[in-house]
């Protein structure tokens, strides 16, 4: 069977194949079942007369063959969707549809108001937004189940070159404390808290990051904190303010992921850290810089990134300003190493 029977339906399963690595999670994405990706594959390798995958129990591993066609096939396909978006502005009386995935805090902080900025001049843009991980983010990307994705700069390991990178929004890294908890003037977590406030300190409240992030703030935490112990694993912000605001514990996040929950509800109380800020960026297809609404959204979202502004942060504790400049040259270069 010659190339030229390939379809333009298998070259997007095989890139969601290849991305997603196992055909479980590239169904989930792409809606099919999984004979559905099997069969398509199998007819694709025999248009290609070569096997594009190593197959294990576990895993989809490309060929060299695969990797071949994995490159080809990406650039095919951002050739269509280009051609389809440019094609969208010759329609008349089409509503078109701009699909978002990201960060639930990034939404909330910068994304709502850049979609309220763009209705002045697109009123009948409609908006699917997803709230998601990084990797789900970028899951989403890879598919092409959305447009633009709103995640942190450092919030995935693997590679993005795919889609270019619009800075948007950066905001501090903020330790939340319950609200009855003052350390403004403590310089010893030892020697200047007793009882409640001790263990309050020393218990954190961990929100899963990225593997990155999770590494530079488990190392914060043992710096600043060093006999903290970790009493719960969160994936929402909300669900880590909420126990910092029983007083249950400590938490460190970005500030914007703090402004509605604090502003509306007193109860914690976030102090400044030395930890470099998040930033935050929107992934995009390359095509889509060049076509409205893209063009105007993207704008839109730096503009809203530059308003928005954090709740309010007290400064950086004794203990905090203490221990990062006990070791100065080893702080720099970590600094320097996660920017």
């Amino acid at each position: 069977m010659p190339p030229s029977d390939m379809t333009l339906h298998q070259l997007r399963i095989f890139c969601a194949v290849a991305q997603a690595s196992t055909l479980t999670r590239a169904a989930k994405q792409l809606g099919l079942t999984q004979p559905t990706l099997s069969q398509q594959l199998s007819k694709l390798e025999q248009c290609a007369e070569a096997r594009l995958f190593d197959r294990t129990l576990s895993q989809m591993v490309l060929t060299d063959a695969g990797r071949f066609l994995l490159r080809h096939a990406r650039f095919v396909l951002e050739e269509i969707d280009q051609a389809q978006t440019g094609l969208q502005e010759f329609s008349t009386g089409v509503r078109g549809v701009v699909r978002l995935a990201g960060v639930n805090s990034i939404i909330r902080a910068v994304a709502i108001p850049a979609i309220a900025r763009l209705a002045k001049t697109h009123p009948h843009v409609e908006f699917d937004i997803h709230e998601t991980s990084p990797a789900e983010t970028l899951d989403l990307l890879y598919s092409r189940s959305v447009s633009l994705g709103l995640i942190a700069s450092d919030a995935v390991a693997q590679s993005v070159n795919s889609f270019r990178e619009t800075p948007v929004v950066s905001d501090p890294y903020v330790l939340a404390a319950p609200g009855g908890l003052d350390l403004s003037d403590v310089a010893d977590l030892e020697r200047d808290l007793r009882g409640a406030d001790k263990l309050a300190v020393s218990r954190c409240i961990h929100f899963n990051f990225g593997t990155e992030r999770s590494r530079r703030l488990e190392q914060w935490r043992q710096r600043h904190l060093p006999k903290h112990c970790v009493i719960a694993h969160c994936r929402s912000y909300e669900t880590a303010l909420s126990m910092v605001r029983s007083g249950l514990g400590v938490c460190v996040l970005p500030a914007l992921a703090a402004l509605d929950c604090v502003s509306s509800i007193p109860g914690v109380t976030l102090y400044a850290t030395d930890l470099p800020p998040r930033q935050s960026v929107c992934l995009v297809p390359a095509q889509y810089l060049r076509v409205e609404p893209y063009k105007e959204f993207l704008i839109a979202l730096q503009e809203a990134g530059r308003a928005a502004k954090p709740p309010f942060i007290r400064p950086s504790p004794p203990f905090i300003r203490a221990a990062g400049a006990a070791r100065p040259s080893e702080n720099h270069l970590r600094l320097t190493a996660a920017d």
